[in-house]
């Protein structure tokens, strides 16, 4: 839920004077740990066994977020940032830790979070499913911020809690052909008259070629049409434009939708705004782990929530179950339901419905004999109060959030079921987000 504040003064907030700190450790947001006076000190920025000068920006009664300012002792496993905007752009704050430091982290906060959550120490006990550290990223959406003193547009990303946009003339984790269009696409956006009324730009790489989807929020004149089919023809990509109601006009020749390849035999369709994950590489990986995981066999009954459009659902039907995918987003069962026609699918049905509602009365709610979820950041928490009911051998949990994992796994184990195998999906290198596997076992 939203919730709107207006700004009051506060002293607190005020810099203090300069401070030396010794940093001991990470929280699970990548930020430095530190202690004075008997408060914890969130440094964002700073790393394990670094001495570092920093100001306190906001203290409150038992800890304190301080500004860094310099390194004075610099951790051994510090590197340089990449980026040029690093420290401005809101994303990829973990680029000055090693890759092979940041995967550590994230295996130790995984473990830390689950532990906590299930009350109970937890270890990892599967190989990490890693990928390219440059360029994974196949989908970006780009801000923009019109300047009426400049005239000018930005097109970037916007910084942390800001809606300051960092304009950017590349970026280093998007794949190569989309990070290539920014420069120029920054440049066709300021020559169109209409360039105070666009919106945000969308950037995919997909099978079926780069596309582009521009967010328009008034009609454009016919000389800035022009313009972006010109671009579009030039640069051979599909240049989509999305009014105020979502509605989506290809502008340039051809109305085929993006696609990806989860294997040589199964292709998804997808449409601008529906979710995806945007590491190919590792979600590849991602999927054929959790087949082996679950150890499929023909004709057993598999419930797969959150299914979007068949990430997970088209694989497990593939290898011969009798597959159920659920999802709440109506437009992405559609697609799902689609994907699996044209994939030669027929035992696999899809349904769309609230998964944080009560399920007593939906039709497919009942005994299955393996159950996968793959939520949003909120977690399954409400899904998994039917756990009893459905009572499969094995639960395979794919998480982007691993406090929720933590909270859910100790509803899972009061179902009576054990953590039997988990292990990190690193999908999103350079940045603090990670993901995990985890599967838990029926008790007899």
């Amino acid at each position: 839920m939203a919730q709107f504040f207006k700004a009051k003064p506060n002293k607190a907030k005020k810099l203090s004077a300069k401070i030396v700190l010794d940093v001991n450790r990470l929280d699970h947001l990548g930020a430095g740990i530190a202690e004075a006076q008997g408060k914890i000190i969130f440094v964002p920025g700073a790393l394990p066994g670094e001495r570092v000068e920093v100001q306190l920006a906001e203290q409150k009664k038992n800890y304190a977020h301080a500004k860094l300012l310099r390194v004075l002792t610099p951790s051994e496993y510090r590197q340089s940032p990449v980026c040029p905007w690093y420290g401005r752009c809101g994303g990829c704050d973990l680029q000055h830790l090693s890759l092979a430091s940041q995967r550590e982290y994230k295996s130790l906060a995984l473990t830390d979070m689950v532990s906590r959550g299930v009350g109970e120490p937890v270890e990892i006990n599967a190989q990490p499913i890693t990928g390219g550290e440059w360029h994974y990223r196949r989908r970006a959406r780009l801000a923009t911020l019109f300047s009426k003193d400049s005239q000018q547009l930005s097109l970037g990303f916007r910084e942390e809690a800001s809606k300051t946009v960092v304009g950017i003339k590349h970026c280093a984790v998007l794949a190569k052909p989309l990070s290539d269009l920014i420069t120029p696409f920054s440049e066709l956006l300021n020559r169109m008259k209409g360039k105070q009324r666009l919106g945000h730009l969308e950037l995919l790489q997909t099978e079926r070629g780069i596309f582009a989807v521009l967010r328009i929020t008034a009609a454009l004149a016919s000389s800035d049409r022009k313009l972006l089919q010109g671009f579009a023809d030039d640069r051979q990509i599909a240049l989509l434009l999305q009014g105020n109601e979502g509605e989506l006009e290809f502008l340039s020749e051809g109305s085929a939708l993006p696609a990806y390849l989860l294997s040589d035999e199964i292709q998804l369709e997808f449409a601008p705004g529906n979710f995806i994950q945007v590491n190919g590489e590792v979600n590849q990986a991602m999927v054929e782990q959790a087949i082996e995981w679950l150890d499929i066999q023909p004709g057993e009954r598999v419930l797969d929530l959150f299914c979007g459009v068949g990430n997970f659902s088209l694989p497990l039907a593939q290898r011969g179950a009798e597959v159920i995918g659920v999802e709440g987003v109506p437009e992405m069962v559609s697609r799902a339901r689609s994907n699996a026609a044209k994939n030669g699918l027929e035992n696999v049905a899809f349904y769309c419905a609230d998964l944080s509602a009560d399920l007593a009365a939906e039709p497919w709610l009942g005994k299955i004999d393996k159950l996968l979820l793959d939520p949003a950041r909120a977690g399954a928490y409400e899904s998994l109060k039917w756990l009893k009911k459905m009572k499969p051998s094995k639960v395979l949990y794919v998480s982007c959030n691993p406090a929720s994992l933590g909270r859910d796994s100790a509803l899972i184990k009061d179902a009576g079921y054990k953590l039997s195998r988990m292990g990190l999906i690193d999908m999103f290198p350079q940045t603090h987000h990670s993901e995990a596997m985890a599967l838990f076992e029926l008790v007899e």
